[in-house]
């Protein structure tokens, strides 16, 4: 009887890990599929690697690959927005490379790291769904680097499948090419020798549809048509990547889980706030003579009373639901506003620029200073020169795949919290600062002689914030320039272009109308749909970066222009 039960049990263990092969087996199965991109071919894979992930995809071009893995929670952050992150690392291994410091091993992010991170996250974090607040996080893996192809874009397309192939909720799939432009020919994902003779380096991820949701682009000097251009060619080669992550999605059946809590603002909350509160919301946005801190003040006060008066007649509301419903209804009325007013809270028109004042040559001591002041954004910024020998040394990873091993001209960007009368740490890099001094950086950097004989060192720091400081950065950086005696090609300036759009109700992915607005507020960049930062010169763009863009059509950009 002994023996029975024993065999019994065997039988039974093995049968538990027959069908627990079988699951892995039939989860395992490798899918692979190829996008034409022209003379380049793309293959995007999934089933063969990291398999414990809600995601994982492996994006191949040439011999560049690059894994990206996908996680999510099923139980809600405490905290009430999208908890996403996005980590990208280097790998010298990746490239056949061992680091050259003293552990030979890799320590910490490069700057190459942290600003690929948040390309991938400004492409990705629009298409989450409302409400979605769940720890997410993406991870991409430099599987082999062939020194010819950029695995940056390579990364953006992996987190797109990664997410698309999980049962993570997300509204994607997107895909992102390179857009160069050689002897006025644009090239697709061009290699790295390319990209040495190219005028242009634009990156553009689009949605469905022909939508973009993304742009970062440097330039020398290439004129608006020409860039026009390159936006819808690379939104058309978008769309063969979609469709065929889309394929992989259905060939996989995908399901997406259903949260177990979907954060939304209950109806009879909201219209409370309506009632309560709009005439008051009203009349602060109507208020010209409101000053960034006093408009605040005043919105705050509102929001104080209304609250109170929600927590009395919902008391079993979240602390969540009470917040959103005076932000529902403040950013639907000063949306309205622009909408249907054609106002701006600060009394400009649409397309007026605030008043600019600029200083030069403010501290003896430095080989230049500038400051640069629009409405109430305020940068201040020195020049400084060293020998070559102070220039950037690039990491092993980038010279492999950059070729290039010095670079003699930056721009550091800092953002202190008292340029926004907060209180907050001092010192140590942050994401944000890093990605505004890169995008100031573009800007500046055709401008600068390829041949002058010392390294420059560009500091912007912003003493005022008031929106578009980066921008601000980029014009008082050219002023300080100037001030130093570089021979430069053409001054620089720049300023953000902010987005009021309507959806058409019954197709929720096209715009029914929609209100550019020039030189934008931080409150207009934090309730519209859209920071379009464009610098350039007299003779043609050199920098843009679309960031928090909802949905847009790339054609628009071609039909109305940026006027």
């Amino acid at each position: 009887m002994r023996d029975l039960l024993r065999l019994r049990l065997s039988f039974a263990r093995l049968h538990v890990r027959l069908c627990h092969q079988s699951v892995y087996n039939s989860h395992a199965k490798l899918r692979r599929l190829e996008v034409d991109l022209g003379e380049k071919k793309l293959e995007i894979s999934s089933g063969k690697y990291a398999r414990f992930a809600d995601g994982s995809a492996v994006i191949q071009l040439g011999d560049t690959s690059v894994m990206a893995t996908a996680v999510s929670k099923t139980k809600p952050s405490p905290s009430q927005f999208m908890p996403l992150v996005v980590d990208y690392r280097q790998k010298a291994a990746a490239a056949g490379r061992i680091p050259t410091n003293y552990l030979r091993r890799e320590l910490g992010t490069t700057d190459n790291d942290i600003l690929t991170s948040r390309l991938i996250d400004r492409s990705i974090r629009p298409l989450f769904p409302p409400g979605y607040f769940y720890d997410t996080q993406i991870l991409c893996n430099l599987l082999a680097v062939d020194g010819v192809n950029d695995p940056d874009v390579l990364a953006i397309n992996a987190a797109s499948a990664a997410l698309a192939l999980s049962d993570i909720p997300w509204d994607g799939p997107i895909g992102a090419v390179r857009v160069g432009m050689v002897d006025g020919q644009l090239l697709i994902n061009p290699t790295r020798v390319e990209m040495t003779s190219s005028s242009l380096n634009l990156i553009v991820a689009g949605a469905p549809s022909s939508q973009v949701v993304m742009i970062e682009a440097s330039a020398e000097n290439v004129l608006q048509q020409h860039f026009c251009h390159a936006v819808k060619v690379g939104v058309k080669h978008t769309q063969q990547i979609i469709h065929a992550i889309q394929q992989l999605a259905r060939e996989q059946k995908v399901t997406k889980r259903t949260p177990v809590k979907d954060f939304s603002t209950p109806t009879d909350m909201v219209e409370h706030v309506r009632q309560l509160a709009s005439e008051r919301i009203y009349a602060v946005f109507t208020d010209f003579m409101h000053d960034k801190i006093s408009r605040d003040e005043a919105i705050n006060k509102i929001r104080l009373d209304t609250e109170e008066d929600l927590k009395e007649k919902f008391p079993h509301a979240e602390h969540f639901e009470v917040i959103d419903s005076f932000n529902i209804v403040s950013k639907e009325i000063f949306r309205n506003l622009v909408l249907n007013e054609y106002r701006r809270c600060d009394g400009r028109e649409l397309t007026a620029l605030r008043k600019i004042s600029c200083d030069r040559d403010l501290f003896q001591p430095l080989h230049g200073s500038a400051l640069f002041q629009r409405g109430q954004t305020q940068v201040l910024c020195s020049v400084t020169f060293d020998s070559l020998e102070s220039s950037i040394k690039a990491d092993v990873i980038t010279t492999a795949l950059s070729g290039i091993k010095d670079k003699n001209f930056m721009l550091h960007y800092e953002f202190p919290p008292y340029a926004t009368n907060e209180i907050g740490k001092m010192g140590g890099l942050k994401r944000r600062e890093l990605g505004h001094g890169a995008l100031a950086e573009k800007a500046l950097r055709p401008v600068i002689p390829k041949d002058f004989p010392f390294t420059i060192r560009v500091t912007a720091e912003v003493l005022e914030s008031n929106g578009s400081s980066s921008m601000a950065s980029a014009c008082g950086g050219s002023l300080a320039l100037m001030d130093a005696g570089v021979p430069i090609s053409s001054p620089v300036a720049g300023v953000a272009i902010g987005l009021i759009s309507k959806v058409n109700l019954e197709k929720p992915t096209e715009i029914q109308d929609y209100r550019l607005l020039t030189d934008i507020l931080g409150i207009e960049d934090y309730l519209g749909d859209m920071d379009f930062k464009l610098a350039g010169t007299n003779r043609g763009i050199t920098a843009l970066q679309v960031l928090h863009l909802i949905t847009f059509f790339a054609h628009s950009l071609a039909e109305k222009g940026w006027k």
